[in-house]
């Protein structure tokens, strides 16, 4: 049947909806409602920490907002600020979220010399964490909603399908484009998502300046690691 054909759903099944959609945002608060803590950095391959607790790492150009979306998720002003130390554009942080989720913010990349820094950073020792860390559930690559997807974000994109490790596109700064700028946006770049074998078909919107999208970002991650 044709989506001009369907039918409408029922009262019940709107109901369903909306009740299952609320369970997930409640997961979601729950997994995000512990403390988070710093507790590793890793410049090496050898230096990682042991396998344990199921991990989403956090990728994205350098100033694309990595640090405030860490922040919004876990609803703390400054966690991401510990890790900011001397060659932290080369190393793994992890956070460890109450026991329950182990967050990794990775090695931001573009700057002007993106071709250097993506193939000393992120075919080295990012590829081999990615490909070969077995507690790797998803990898949530960020882009600025401002500005055009970069060819060092594609250039990732291309290292994250080689490296068979699902990622998901994630807009930031939402709240500094218009509402029709922003749906044609996400539109775009859910089709760049299609493109990819290794990208999850949902692109998601936030703003670590309103919240806008966070909740729905928390709901995900709750779901990505259940599964």
């Amino acid at each position: 049947m044709s989506a001009e054909g369907a039918a409408a759903p029922s009262p019940k099944e709107s109901a369903d909806a909306a009740a299952l959609a609320a369970a997930a945002l409640e997961r979601g608060r729950l997994l995000f409602s512990g403390a988070c803590d710093f507790f590793y950095a890793a410049q090496r391959l050898d230096q990682l920490p042991p396998v344990g607790l199921p991990e989403i790492a956090v990728a994205g150009r350098s100033n694309v907002g990595k640090s405030s979306l860490l922040n919004a998720l876990t609803g703390r002003r400054a966690l991401a600020r510990v890790s900011v130390t001397p060659g932290r554009t080369r190393q793994l942080n992890f956070f460890d979220l109450g026991g329950r989720l182990g967050l990794v913010d990775m090695p931001g990349y573009g700057y002007a010399k993106a071709g250097k820094e993506i193939q000393r950073d992120w075919q080295g020792m990012m590829f081999a964490y990615l490909r070969g860390r077995p507690s790797l559930r998803r990898v949530l690559l960020l882009l600025d909603a401002r500005v055009e997807v970069k060819d060092s974000d594609r250039q990732v994109m291309d290292l994250l399908d080689r490296a068979a490790v699902t990622f998901q596109i994630v807009l930031t700064k939402t709240d500094a484009v218009k509402p029709t700028a922003l749906a044609a946006k996400q539109a775009a770049v859910v089709a760049l998502a299609r493109a990819h074998p290794a990208a999850h078909p949902d692109v998601l919107a936030t703003s670590s300046e309103t919240g806008a999208g966070i909740p729905e970002l928390r709901a995900v991650l709750a779901e990505a690691i259940a599964g």
